[in-house]
């Protein structure tokens, strides 16, 4: 796990204007890396680490497609994969250690997560600050291309790719009927909460289903 940031430099920072305003929201305990918290629900069998058909079902279970999790799967295990390895020889199972998943950030992003894996609160709220234009908490298709334009670092195009892909297929399973992408489902994202959700949603719809069957 992530350690513990020094108190004077990660509980608040100053704004331009001088005042102090939160950066790591005081609901979530400093020393806890959610990002390793995040990628940990594909680690299916607890071994701390993420294999491809992990990454696979995990997609599955929230009931991503087969053409989507079967993408994903090998989008991410083989992008990911050797940048939370350092050192070590390049597999072709392509597993990804969750305890150095924080290696693996890439540029382009939201700066949601620090190079650490904490979350920053501060960069959430400007997400919907900015961007946020039809509703103050939830963001449209639009919005969100103009959010992914507005993070690109010059060159990186593999920044851009990453963090097109990540939110783009967010939207597709998380958006709603009016096709909103909500600030509280965005959040359980970074906290790593969504997908345990999604996947009991998706559980209890499945033995729904069933019981109508039967």
């Amino acid at each position: 796990m992530a350690s513990s940031p020094p108190s004077s430099s990660t509980r608040s920072d100053s704004d331009e204007g001088g005042d102090s305003v939160v950066k790591y929201d005081p609901a979530m305990p400093n020393d806890q890396n959610v990002l390793q918290k995040h990628v940990a629900f594909f680690d299916r069998n607890h071994d701390g680490l993420v294999y491809p058909w992990e990454t696979f079902r995990g997609f599955r279970s929230i009931g991503a497609g087969l053409p989507l999790s079967t993408v994903a799967a090998a989008f991410i295990n083989i992008a990911l994969s050797q940048k939370t390895r350092p050192g070590k020889f390049p597999s072709f199972l392509f597993p990804i250690e969750v305890k150095n998943i924080h290696r693996a950030k890439h540029g382009s992003d939201s700066g949601v997560y620090d190079s650490e894996g904490r979350f920053v609160l501060v960069k959430f709220e400007e997400i919907f600050r900015k961007h946020a234009q039809t509703h103050p908490n939830a963001l449209t298709s639009d919005e969100l291309q103009e959010m992914l334009k507005s993070n690109r670092q010059p060159k990186d195009y593999k920044g851009w790719l990453a963090s097109y892909t990540e939110w783009k297929v967010l939207y597709l399973l998380c958006k709603d009927k009016d096709g909103l992408l909500h600030k509280d489902t965005i959040r359980a994202v970074y906290d790593g909460s969504l997908f345990e959700r999604m996947e009991k949603e998706h559980m209890e719809k499945d033995g729904a289903s069933n019981k109508q069957k039967d």
